[in-house]
């Protein structure tokens, strides 16, 4: 979390991370606050993200239990952020599912989505 302390890396996050992390641990919750609200960017789910998201059931990238993975994924993509990293390895971090988000993207006329484990972008924490 040191990058994004010092101000090297901006944390996106959306609201529905937001809200997923108010049950995190209390650990959690304080690895946050050493982040200056400056460093830390918020967005949100639009109606633009979840006809994405949408898409992306319809196509069955992921089924519809898994909804709020989609929108994750879609909030991410709306907001062009460079990276998303997860520890979801079952229904984000999966090279299948990466490509498949991906195919939508690009036929839906958005960017590439880097998908990302936390090792991979953060190898020291």
């Amino acid at each position: 979390m040191a990058l994004f302390a010092s101000g090297e890396f901006v944390l996106v996050l959306s609201d529905l991370t937001l809200r997923e992390l108010g049950k995190a641990p209390d650990e959690v919750q304080r690895l946050l606050d050493q982040i200056p609200d400056n460093n830390v960017e918020i967005v949100s789910l639009t109606e633009e993200a979840a006809e994405l998201a949408q898409e992306y059931l319809r196509v069955g990238v992921v089924g519809p239990r898994m909804r709020v993975d989609a929108e994750h994924i879609a909030v991410a993509t709306v907001a062009r952020v460079d990276v998303l990293v997860s520890w979801n390895f079952k229904h984000i971090v999966n090279l299948r599912r990466i490509q498949a988000f991906n195919s939508v993207n690009l036929r839906s006329g958005y960017p590439l989505l880097e998908i990302r484990a936390p090792r991979e972008v953060l190898p020291d924490e």
